[in-house]
């Protein structure tokens, strides 16, 4: 069975971290792109981050120096660390594979004071 497990959310301060982890059961991560997108409550879901099977990295601008999207393949996972956080990276994040219509149910972040 195909699940997605994201985990790591919470509620940060402004200038606060937290690491997203995303863990993949049912079939192998490393043979997939993956993205990280965040849906903030009331909006459309946004492409934040990206990592290719061979570790090449992207970012939305609006992210790029704060965000770090990384893969360990040996424990089918990907990660998000982000850092700087603003009030308005608050959101539900979620993880994808490239060509696959797998989604998990996504992490709450939320930075306020």
């Amino acid at each position: 069975q195909v699940q997605l497990v994201e985990s790591g959310g919470g509620l940060v301060q402004p200038g606060g971290s937290l690491r997203l982890s995303c863990t993949a059961s049912g079939f192998a991560l490393s043979a997939y792109d993956m993205n990280w997108y965040r849906q903030p409550r009331g909006n459309e879901r946004e492409l934040v981050a990206h990592i290719t099977e061979g570790g090449r990295t992207d970012y939305v601008q609006s992210v790029k120096g704060r965000f770090t999207i990384s893969r360990d393949n040996a424990k089918n996972t990907v990660y998000l660390q982000m850092n700087s956080l603003k009030p308005e990276d608050t959101a539900v994040y979620f993880c994808k594979p490239i060509g696959r219509p797998y989604w998990g149910q996504g992490t709450q972040v939320t930075v306020s004071s």
